[in-house]
């Protein structure tokens, strides 16, 4: 804030020197089917019978991943990442075995738990309809807070999500300044990701953001700073069936 009490409108973008990194939202899951068909459906479906952290993929998602995989060995030797890091979640991870599958060479990827998706508490994995039935006055809190700081009970906030991963963005740098990484984890992440790298100040997104299935986001390194070279690439993706991501 300056010193007549306005605020500023420049951001301050941290120190990180690598030198790029990429992110990749997991293939398409057996939730995003069911989330994106009941929305379509209007109705409140509750079939999962999954915890979160062990949805799989779908055949597309799995088609999507070797895709990715393809599109990684691609790439020119100098711009390949040589770090890989994953989340825990079986969508995720499942999609990096399949694409290092299609990638020989492809490096080993470590987890980490802070790549993990936003977690939503009390309604895991329940569609915005079930929740409605079920909590109509969480639904109405839900509303009227707004969906970027709305926290679910015993669940994140995107906040939340966002203080991890600058907290994992930050680490990284440090051990592995130089490096090119790529990161295999959630569309709340990859979200996450372009706030922190954006730097201090940087103001929330004024709705939504959509981030595809098997998608590729990335940034450039100067040795100092991280910048924005591509948003959302689903290039590699051109041919196989299916309506992607909700």
């Amino acid at each position: 804030m300056s010193s007549n009490g306005r605020t500023s409108s420049h951001a301050l973008p941290p120190r990180l020197p690598l030198a790029g990194l990429l992110a990749v939202r997991h293939g398409e899951s057996v939730s995003n089917v069911v989330f994106r068909e009941a929305a379509r459906a209007a109705v409140p479906d509750e079939s999962l019978v999954y915890r979160e952290v062990r949805v799989p993929l779908t055949a597309l998602g799995r088609e999507q991943a070797a895709a990715l995989g393809r599109r990684l060995a691609a790439l020119p030797e100098g711009a390949r990442p040589d770090l890989v890091v994953c989340s825990p979640y079986a969508r995720a991870r499942e999609t990096w075995e399949v694409a290092a599958e299609a990638w020989p060479g492809a490096p080993a990827a470590l987890v980490d738990e802070r790549l993990r998706d936003r977690e939503t508490g009390a309604f895991e994995l329940m569609t915005p309809l079930a929740i409605e039935a079920r909590a109509p006055e969480e639904a109405r809190r839900r509303a009227a807070v707004g969906e970027w700081w709305y926290r679910p009970p015993g669940g994140e906030s995107f906040p939340d999500v966002t203080l991890r991963v600058r907290d994992f963005l930050t680490e990284l740098a440090g051990a592995a300044p130089g490096r090119r990484a790529l990161l295999v984890a959630h569309d709340a992440v990859v979200v996450a990701l372009g706030l922190v790298i954006s730097g201090l100040g940087t103001p929330p997104p004024a709705e939504a953001t959509r981030v595809p299935n098997a998608s590729l986001t990335g940034w450039e390194g100067d040795g100092t700073r991280l910048r924005p070279a591509f948003s959302g690439d689903t290039g590699h993706l051109a041919g196989l069936d299916g309506p992607g991501a909700p």
